[in-house]
């Protein structure tokens, strides 16, 4: 039998979902999100009949010589690995150490990073065999059913001395085709709620978003069109993960949850009538959730809303192409409150055009909202996002300097057109004490712990604020 060893490298802990690249611990409040992109890559290798294993290295603070020696172990046939751009450098030395470890063994690379890099990767790294662009299931798919590799849309790869780049692939239309990600493969119990340390899991709704703001892959990555999974698609999913793993908390995955209200509305009926009893959060826009929405979903379990508000400026808000206005926002926060639904908001800072004035304004409003948790990000360049166009257009940055990532969403790697990155470090740092040290806020969430659990991690949430450097 044939094997496929699928990897997130030894790295620092990420949350390699295309859009966003983003470093665990430098985060305040934010869960270690399982290798969904493996584990859908994984169970579409078992159905053709391949052994296949999961392993984050990341998670699991595996190092380099732990991945050669699984590789001696396991032995496998293909490697696929996860690369991000933020550790662009550090994952690539994974694929170095496979080649290392089994000279024969075909290095399979997915990630965004190759959206913009393929070619100049595979010309560096001579450990590169195959790279994935864009949507990785069917690609790969492909790949171990022994196409020609001159026949597969997506790929770059190297054949001799030669590297060849094949036509882009076309989007999954019917992602209910898709078989359930292979869960049975990770450790389920690495992957935890950061407030009650209790088992949880990652269900991808959709793909697509036709807003492509500033900053961010998703459009580049997954389309302008938004597909939704069916509800009974995703119901099977959640019995599974109920039934097999005994799991009862889930995120939503979706840019566009509350986007198709009739898909919504069809998931939360069925989460009622098969009486799962499970607590669910999801991340949708503010400008598309009503009254009648939030009580199906907060009647169906759900408990926390995640918004990606990015800015208190209506001047940024509109320079980045989000198409909400802060008054939607206002709405949506007080809406949530209403029927006593947490809400989770995440603002960028340091955007090109931003000033003193700008990043004051977003803390001052983000103040105003008072969501229960606020991630405050760095503004991070990502290839392939409108941003790395404008950085590179517009010289901001050298893109090319080692230490542009030094510390992803937490230290700029860029500046702004009027403050230095060490400025834009210290808002950043003044914005997460001015939130968090609040002492009303403070004795709000002292008054929602339920138990030692609870309180151990939201004491250790208290301190990475507190000694944040």
């Amino acid at each position: 039998m044939k094997k496929v060893f699928l990897v997130y490298p030894p790295s620092v802990q990420m949350n390699r979902t295309a859009r966003c690249q983003q470093p665990v611990k430098e985060l305040i409040v934010l869960p270690p999100i399982p290798p969904t992109d493996l584990m859908y890559c994984a169970s579409i290798a078992e159905k053709a009949g391949y052994e296949c294993k999961i392993k984050d290295y990341s998670v699991e603070n595996g190092d380099l010589e732990t991945l050669k020696q699984d590789i001696k172990d396991f032995n496998p046939d293909y490697i696929v690995l996860n690369i991000a751009s933020t550790t662009f450098e550090t994952d690539m030395n994974a694929v170095i150490a496979a080649k290392e470890a089994k000279k024969d063994i075909i290095t399979i690379l997915e990630g965004a990073h190759f959206l913009t890099f393929n070619k100049s990767v595979l010309e560096k790294y001579k450990e590169a065999d195959i790279i994935i662009r864009g949507e990785v299931e069917n690609t790969f798919k492909d790949i171990i059913e022994g196409i020609l590799l001159s026949e597969i849309k997506g790929i770059t790869y190297r054949k001799g001395n030669e590297i060849f780049h094949n036509e882009n692939r076309e989007f999954i239309e019917n992602l209910d085709e898709l078989p359930l990600p292979a869960r049975h493969l990770i450790k389920n119990e690495l992957y935890i709620r950061p407030d009650t340390g209790e088992k949880q899991a990652i269900i991808r709704v959709s793909a697509g978003c036709p807003y492509h703001c500033f900053f961010c892959l998703a459009t580049p990555v997954s389309g302008s069109k938004a597909r939704y999974r069916s509800a009974e698609n995703i119901i099977s999913e959640i019995k599974e993960c109920v039934e097999k793993y005994d799991i009862k908390n889930f995120v939503f995955w979706s840019d566009l949850f509350t986007a198709n209200p009739q898909t919504v509305i069809d998931l939360c009926r069925k989460i009622k009538e098969e009486n799962l009893n499970i607590t669910w959060s999801a991340n949708s826009r503010v400008d598309t959730i009503n009254e009648e929405l939030i009580k199906v979903m907060k009647d169906a379990g759900c408990t926390l809303m995640s918004f990606g508000i990015e800015s208190g400026s209506q001047e940024i808000l509109d320079k980045i192409g989000k198409k909400i206005t802060k008054e939607q926002a206002i709405k949506a926060i007080k809406l949530c409150k209403k029927f006593k639904m947490k809400t989770f908001a995440y603002f960028v800072l340091g955007l090109p055009w931003e000033n003193k004035k700008h990043i004051i304004e977003t803390i001052k409003f983000s103040l105003k909202l008072d969501p229960d948790y606020v991630n405050y990000y760095t503004a991070t360049v990502l290839p392939g996002s409108r941003f790395y166009e404008y950085v590179k257009t517009n010289g901001l940055e050298d893109l090319n300097n080692k230490d542009f990532y030094k510390k992803p969403y937490y230290y700029p790697c860029v500046k702004t057109e009027f403050l230095t990155k060490d400025e834009i470090k210290n808002l950043h740092k003044y914005a997460v004490k001015k939130f968090y040290l609040r002492p009303k806020y403070i004795l709000k969430k002292l008054q929602e712990i339920k138990n030692l659990s609870q309180l151990k991690n939201y004491i250790k949430a208290g301190l990475n604020v507190v000694f944040k450097k």
